[in-house]
């Protein structure tokens, strides 16, 4: 192979971009919707200038190709179910009455009908509404969304390429639908399911598209030899269609294994590949094969997920090696952009030595941009570039934030009794149960009350300045004795302060740890219109005060019953930020650990009876290779347990957990060591009660019986049934009820409605349990 002319061939681009825009237009615009205050024609219209203004910028920046049909109302997957046609049987009405308002009541429900389930996007932490399926379902095509966004950027003079969800990806995702064996396999639909993308690929073509995206991210994971036969026939008859554009199969989030053969062999026109960390074994399977002579490689050498500066460097050598095994290699980042802020610039508040070593999406669009010139002109033509970063990668290994040698030798000495409670959960639950006088059946919540948009105006009016901190103070005191006052009135057991003065689960403790950075602009999808901030884990971690002592203990001096100190477990604080990339994982978790440790003990101290460590991102940070998982577990449930060990047996530790499916993970579950986990469990019908009953989990456990994603008002049977469900697996002394979550995004009156129903329905399966 001619290397130059490769070379020469090298193009920009990127597989996604985030959709919220720079002052996160898009949410305000679609909760305006929701709200009757915006028209369905001006949320089309501000996400149509959201759309040209993103691929106006990229092009601007230098990618050679934009990305179009990456942009959602919602979620990427549920836009998928629309285009072929999955709508399910309980949703049709309203998808046929209004497709807007029906494509919303798929994903957040409605009083009456039930959204679908959602759950993580492999391990990222962004969450997708899951395929319903059946052995009844059709599929049909409707290719209006894909084509319509191509054609506005072919308008605009743009070279674009549609992105689609893959048919293998896509069934891999799904669930059988509700009243369907559990037994059925959605990947059966294949054949039905190919046609209706090769009718999507037409209409595509017939717009101009010359090439279409076909992501797979689910062959990244183990898959059975059916499974890759499966996808060898999708790609090989997909591959044989005469009336199609050439088509690009991506993967990314980690190696191909014995998934890159088959698409290499496969009768289309590219593969776009992961190279960054753990996907860097793609390069040496890629030689293994014999590279891919006559195809397009979009090679993902910058890091599509976090938001250090690249190594330019690096990626060059990666790409230099690439040049020999395909007939163009391309540059893009390893991932759609959408799991990174959109600015760097923009932050104001991060010292300038430091925010050079940081790049956001327009940032790695530049990376991107600049690899592929070097790649194109040589080292030469990008030497000022090279120099920058070279400088930005020595400031931040040489800075003593990444070195604290104190927090260095406290890691270093933990021992094995360090991660031991002090006695076994049959003696510990003895002494708690004598100490908290529970009911059967106990009442709580995970842990935070509604939002309100006076505490966020409050907080707002203490960074500009407008009340003082003792005025904020107050405000922050009166919700607290309002939430109480609530949860008494409405018959909880234990209770929660409501956790009014914390902004974010993650970044309240990331801002008082040294070690953390947060972001003012930082705002990345979780799912729909929610948006965090995800703080960056630059250095060695150290608490250097109490965090959240103070509220719990004003809280606890409002009433006479337990309340709950909450705090953010160490694997969480890890896989909710972004982590630093130049020590192992379980070496940052031990300090954040450490850290946390040291508020449970003052927590304690102060009379805290109850103590929530909450790890929803236990298993979502699960590697998607069985083989790299036993490693991670084994730190991860190391560092909880480093975090809650330290207390006296009468005191409870409880865990929560959701925004995932737990079945793989539950003995790592119990290796957390915990007194009471609760855990999503209302989308899904009790599986997880199931699930534990299964493993033969013998703590207590609050499978939950409030969907609080969605906005309806459970009623109070609707609860008791759950709870119903759950007593077949769980037995009632160690049953607890409570929301799947905690209850920040929704309102106070279906706060207020849904947990007096929830109470309701405990007393009304308390009175049917047999007397003792």
């Amino acid at each position: 192979m001619n290397t130059k002319s490769a070379a020469a061939a090298a193009r920009a681009t990127v597989y996604g971009y985030p959709r919220q825009g720079p002052d996160r237009e898009l949410k305000k615009s679609i909760e305006g919707y929701w709200k009757g205050r915006v028209t369905a024609d001006a949320l089309r219209a501000t996400a149509a200038e959201l759309r040209r203004t993103t691929w106006q910028q990229l092009a601007g920046a230098g990618l050679d190709e934009v990305p179009t049909g990456d942009f959602s109302y919602y979620d990427h997957v549920l836009d998928t179910t629309v285009m072929v046609g999955a709508i399910p049987d309980r949703h049709r009405a309203a998808v046929a009455a209004d497709p807007l308002d029906g494509y919303f009541a798929m994903a957040r429900g409605t009083q009456d009908v039930a959204p679908l389930e959602m759950t993580k996007w492999f391990d990222t932490n962004y969450h997708y509404l899951v395929p319903e399926l059946g052995p009844d379902t059709t599929f049909t095509a409707d290719s209006a969304k894909q084509v319509a966004e191509l054609t506005e950027a072919l308008a605009l003079g743009l070279t674009a390429r549609p992105v689609l969800v893959g048919p293998v990806t896509y069934l891999l995702l799904a669930k059988p639908a509700p009243g369907v064996a559990a037994g059925f396999d959605p990947l059966t639909l294949l054949d039905r399911l190919l046609p209706v993308y090769a009718e999507v690929l037409a209409d595509l073509r017939a717009a101009g598209a010359e090439w279409v995206q076909l992501d797979e991210p689910a062959l990244v994971q183990d898959r059975t030899p059916a499974e890759l036969h499966t996808a060898a026939r999708a790609y090989r008859e997909l591959g044989a269609l005469t009336d199609r554009p050439k088509l690009l199969v991506a993967s990314y989030f980690d190696r191909l294994g014995d998934a890159l053969p088959v698409l290499a062999k496969a009768p289309v026109e590219g593969l776009a590949l992961d190279f960054t960390e753990a996907a860097a074994a793609n390069l040496d399977a890629l030689a293994a094969v014999g590279g891919l002579p006559g195809k397009r490689l979009v090679a993902g050498v910058v890091n599509g997920r976090n938001i250090w500066v690249n190594d330019l460097e690096k990626s060059l050598a990666t790409l230099g090696t690439l040049l020999g095994l395909a007939d163009r290699v391309d540059v893009s980042a390893s991932c759609s952009l959408l799991h990174v802020p959109l600015d760097a610039a923009a932050e104001r508040d991060i010292e300038p030595q430091v925010l050079r070593w940081l790049a956001f999406a327009r940032q790695k669009t530049a990376e991107i941009v600049t690899l592929a010139t070097g790649l194109t002109r040589g080292t030469g033509a990008i030497t000022a570039q090279l120099a920058t970063t070279r400088a930005a990668l020595a400031s931040r290994a040489n800075s003593p934030l990444t070195h604290d040698p104190a927090v260095r030798a406290r890691s270093g000495a933990i021992t094995e009794s360090d991660a031991r409670r002090s006695q076994p959960y049959a003696e510990r639950t003895t002494a708690q149960r004598a100490h908290l006088r529970l009911p059967l059946l106990p009442t709580t919540t995970i842990g935070s009350f509604p939002q309100t948009g006076e505490l966020r105006t409050a907080r707002a009016d203490l960074r500009a300045g407008r009340i003082d901190t003792a005025g904020y103070e107050e405000r922050i005191k009166a919700e607290i004795r309002e939430v109480l006052a609530f949860q008494e009135k409405a018959g909880l057991d234990v209770l929660v302060h409501g956790e009014a003065e914390r902004n974010d689960m993650v970044q309240y403790f990331a801002e008082q740890l040294i070690g953390y950075l947060a972001t003012q602009h930082g705002w990345v999808q979780s799912y729909g219109t929610r948006y965090v901030r995800p703080p960056i884990l630059a250095g060695d971690i150290s608490r250097p005060e109490p965090m959240t002592v103070r509220w719990t203990a004003y809280a606890q001096s409002l009433t006479d019953r337990p309340v709950k100190g909450m705090l953010t477990g160490p694997v969480t604080m890890l896989a909710w930020s972004f982590v630093r990339d130049d020590q192992p994982l379980g070496d940052t978790a031990r300090q954040v650990a450490l850290a946390l440790r040291d508020e449970v003990g003052d927590l304690e101290a102060a009379g805290t009876s109850v103590i929530q460590v909450d790890e929803p991102a236990l298993r979502e940070t699960l590697p998607l290779r069985t083989a790299d998982r036993p490693a991670y577990l084994a730190w991860a449930t190391e560092a909880f347990r480093i975090t809650t060990s330290g207390v006296r047996p009468d005191t409870q530790i409880h865990t929560h957990m959701c925004y995932a499916e737990f079945g793989d993970i539950v003995q790592a579950i119990d290796d957390l060591d915990a007194d009471v986990i609760s855990l999503e469990a209302a989308r899904s019908h009790m599986q997880v009660a199931r699930e534990l009953a299964a493993h033969g989990y013998p703590r207590e456990a609050g499978p939950g019986v409030y969907d609080i994603h969605s906005p309806r008002v459970p009623s109070s049977q609707e609860a008791a049934e759950l709870l119903r469900t759950g007593l077949k697996a769980i037995p009632a002394e160690r049953l607890w009820v409570n929301p799947d979550c905690g209850l920040k995004t929704r309102g106070w009156p279906e706060t207020r409605a849904s947990l007096e129903n929830l109470v309701a329905a405990a007393r009304t399966v308390r009175g049917e349990l047999p007397a003792s």
